[in-house]
């Protein structure tokens, strides 16, 4: 259920977002009042907390399990833009992407910790908004906020989260250990994303030059919401058990299917064959390609942030997940003198090149 602000009545918020009943200075609470306010209602569900937020350290305690530890940082102006992305949105991704992380080792996403840096222009209410995206988040995939840090920032809004997973070391999927004739297999569809956020880069030069002219957003509902709202795919784990399937190796799709593809190619010292015929597109994805004169299979190959899980299997795991709704078999690996190669609908052999997101690139 999409539970935020309804994508079709976005344009309620004006793309710029400047009305603020309300505000009130972040200096009033200090930085241990401020903390205290926006953490107030994070509860401890899990037992492997056993110190949260309040001291100098969380303590955790996983007994026979192990730890799996992840980091990304979110900066205004290089991965999020506020004048369509609603800070309960961001609070909400900036989760998402993380415990995407943990669901990649096939780990079980416990703890969070949060830490934010402001400048003067963001009051009171806007953090409240941010955190309770974040508050939600947490709810949703069962994971404990224990601790983080705040601080002042000369430009903008910094968003940084580390979450904290456990899993049986049997359990754990790393990218390095696809084999040769392995399937290569993802979850759901790839490059909604991606549209998703070049129809809002659309509407926001249009309000721009025109902010009378307000966007209709009824015919990209769904790639917005893969853009503004993601789901990490948490189910996945359970679903490899029940099938009795492993992953041979495993990856998360946020900076683009060929770019992730590589990175589990060369850990694994494996090559691979991608059939674009067997890409996973969703039918509104195609039509928006369509209008926006982009080719589809460049999109799934170099969106990014679908946060679906791409991940090998053995060729004699096939008849396990061939009926499952949730997978697609795109392709297999070969050795790794065969190289990379896309398979065209044409079939024509094209290298394979990483052109995704690089987040060092101006």
């Amino acid at each position: 259920m999409y539970f935020f602000v309804p994508l079709q009545k976005i344009s309620q918020y004006k793309m710029l977002q400047d009305k603020t009943p309300q505000r009130t200075s972040i200096a009033q609470l200090g930085e241990f009042g401020l903390i205290d306010h926006l953490t107030k209602n994070f509860d401890v569900k899990q037992p492997s907390t056993l110190k949260s937020i309040g001291d100098d350290a969380a303590v955790l305690d996983f007994k026979d399990k192990k730890a799996v530890i992840s980091t990304d940082l979110l900066i205004e102006g290089v991965h999020f833009d506020l004048s369509y992305m609603p800070l309960k949105h961001l609070g909400y991704k900036a989760v998402v992407v993380n415990v995407s992380d943990i669901c990649a080792m096939n780990a079980i996403p416990t703890q969070i910790t949060v830490s934010v840096a402001v400048s003067n222009r963001f009051p009171l209410e806007a953090l409240e908004e941010l955190f309770d995206g974040i508050a939600l988040a947490a709810k949703f995939y069962n994971v404990d906020v224990i601790g983080g840090d705040t601080t002042s920032s000369q430009k903008g809004l910094i968003l940084s989260i580390t979450a904290i997973g456990e899993a049986n070391e049997e359990d754990i999927v790393y990218r390095n250990g696809a084999k040769e004739t392995d399937l290569l297999v993802v979850t759901g569809d790839l490059g909604s994303a991606y549209m998703g956020l070049q129809v809002l880069e659309r509407e926001k030069q249009v309000f721009q030059v025109n902010p009378n002219n307000q966007p209709d957003l009824d015919a990209y509902t769904y790639l917005i919401e893969r853009q503004l709202k993601p789901e990490a795919r948490h189910d996945i784990r359970d679903l490899f058990s029940k099938l009795e399937v492993k992953p041979t190796a495993m990856i998360d799709i946020s900076d683009g299917l060929s770019s992730e593809i590589l990175h589990i190619c060369k850990q694994s010292k494996v090559g691979c064959n991608l059939y674009e015929e067997k890409l996973p597109l969703d039918p509104q994805l195609i039509n928006v390609c369509e209008e926006f004169n982009i080719d589809s299979t460049t999109v799934a190959l170099n969106g990014g942030e679908d946060y679906e899980l791409l991940f090998t299997i053995a060729l004699e795991d096939f008849d396990k997940i061939k009926a499952n709704p949730n997978f697609t078999v795109i392709g297999h690996m070969t050795q790794e003198g065969e190289g990379c190669h896309l398979i065209t609908r044409a079939n024509t052999k094209i290298e394979l090149k990483a052109r995704g997101w690089n987040a060092l690139e101006e």
